[in-house]
């Protein structure tokens, strides 16, 4: 017999994936001290002292671990498309892993991110209609199906790991889009595991979080910032994009923050007769430093602007849900404030 409901899954599922990561973090930041498994200060680094790089294997275990306890619990979501979002989402981690460790090149990533992607895609998970708001929704045949669905995936991964440059920005961006995404899910497709690990994502991550704000113990490194953009994108498959109506559009908005830095950062460098894939100092966020703002303002200012963005993507699925997006948000706001002034003490 199931001892929980989907909802009460949601709700016990964020607790125990933010408190296994408050227990986690502490133990990761030990063991990469002991191992060296540090960001030392560079010429492109804002910190001035080595910090751990491995935040990304608390977010993951946390995850997964929750998944499991779930499980234990007699709850076990149903659906097809699961294996590729747990399957997807390791794999991405561990390629990141492998990167914080021994520096990869940039274009073998790529490769096997599209590998990766293509996994998921053989696994189900793929955008296969667009919406079109003026006439006959649009079905995609097997081609584009899988470059738009590829693209989706590979860009939204690298997306969020481009602005994870400064301390608590990747990590609340990624908060606050997995919560938006949770409410969104749970809204347009209640019975959808979408909205479930959504919402344990986010508590994974807020745990990290309580760690991560400059001056951060620890970052979040390649491993944590593709797990935590890949599931972004696969979530936003599988949980809204999915859908014949307006809402499968609503994704873009929901990853604004993301979307754009990745976009301008590309082209301009394109424009400059770069790769797109040499790193730089001139992302959203480094022009705010520039302008003056610490970084925790920078990260105010950019989670702000998510904030906004899943209010308005909330609007767009359904006005009666903004209330539900704006607790949510409190809640998760409150629960980092608690952690963090603990810590403090």
């Amino acid at each position: 017999m199931t001892l929980l409901q989907l909802s009460d899954a949601h709700i016990v599922g964020t607790i125990i994936s933010y408190l296994l990561g408050v227990f986690i973090v502490p133990l990761v930041i030990s063991f990469s001290k002991k191992k060296g498994l540090v960001d030392n200060p560079g010429e492109r680094k804002i910190h001035d002292h080595p910090v751990s790089r491995l935040g990304g294997v608390s977010i993951w275990v946390s995850t997964m671990l929750t998944f499991l306890v779930l499980v234990i619990l007699s709850f076990y979501p149903k659906g097809s498309l699961l294996s590729g979002i747990l399957l997807g989402g390791s794999l991405m981690f561990f390629l990141g892993l492998v990167d914080d460790v021994y520096c990869l090149n940039a274009k073998f990533k790529l490769l096997i991110q599209v590998s990766i992607a293509t996994i998921v895609y053989l696994l189900g998970i793929r955008i296969d209609t667009i919406y079109n708001p003026f006439g006959d929704l649009i079905q995609l045949n097997m081609l584009i199906s899988y470059i738009l669905t590829i693209l989706w995936i590979v860009g939204i991964s690298n997306a969020v790991n481009f602005i994870d440059g400064i301390d608590g920005l990747a990590g609340s961006i990624i908060t606050i889009s997995a919560v938006t995404l949770g409410v969104i899910s749970v809204t347009v497709a209640p019975t959808n595991v979408s909205s479930l690990i959504a919402f344990i994502l986010a508590g994974s991550m807020l745990a990290f979080l309580t760690y991560n704000f400059n001056p951060a113990k620890i970052f979040m490194g390649d491993s944590g910032a593709l797990f935590g953009g890949f599931m972004l994108a696969v979530l936003s498959i599988t949980g809204v994009i999915n859908n014949d109506t307006i809402a499968m559009y609503v994704p873009i908005l929901i990853l604004s923050v993301p979307i754009m830095d990745i976009t301008f950062s590309s082209l301009r460098r394109i424009a400059k007769g770069k790769s797109p894939f040499v790193a730089d100092s001139e992302h959203i966020h480094h022009k705010l430093l520039h302008a003056g703002l610490s970084q925790n303002k920078t990260v105010l200012v950019l989670a702000i602007v998510a904030i906004i963005s899943g209010a308005l993507a909330s609007l767009v699925i359904n006005t009666s849900i903004l209330k539900y997006f704006l607790y949510a948000v409190a809640v998760s706001v409150i629960l980092l404030l608690l952690s963090f002034f603990a810590k403090q003490k």
